[in-house]
């Protein structure tokens, strides 16, 4: 596994051990980091990537309930919601990364961590995410 997707594993734990325990992310991260090393590249982008989507939860689950098309977000697993999270804040902010190498990397965390349903709802909400910010960047035109 990649510098960059191994951060993003270790993010979307850090992001589910901080919404399921109420720990800080901090704590959870000092946990996570004295059972095993990593490289600091590595390291700092999982916590950059962490500390961001912790930061915008808001703003990601107004948006996770939006697209989850008859879910309340209660209702979806608290892994589901922090690779949502993750990717949704990656998406928005982590520009230099291609949107279609997110969307892959989310569902990839799902498969891994969730159930291939899973991993389909994920790819649909971030999916539809997409469609409705092409539909209303500038430029683009509606068919």
């Amino acid at each position: 596994m990649g510098k960059r997707s191994t951060g993003r594993k270790l993010a979307m734990q850090a992001l589910y051990q901080a919404d399921v325990s109420a720990s800080p992310l901090k704590d959870v991260f000092d946990d996570i980091f004295a059972r095993e090393s990593y490289l600091k590249e590595t390291v700092d982008f999982a916590k950059g990537l962490a500390y961001g989507a912790w930061e915008k939860k808001a703003v990601s689950d107004k948006i996770i309930s939006r697209l989850s098309k008859n879910w309340s977000i209660e209702r979806i697993g608290r892994v589901v919601v922090s690779i949502l999270r993750l990717a949704l804040y990656e998406l928005n902010e982590e520009k230099d990364t291609p949107a279609s190498v997110v969307i892959n990397e989310a569902v990839m965390l799902s498969k891994t961590f969730a159930t291939d349903e899973a991993a389909k709802f994920v790819n649909g909400v971030l999916g539809g995410y997409l469609k409705e910010n092409e539909a209303c960047s500038p430029g683009s035109q509606k068919k």
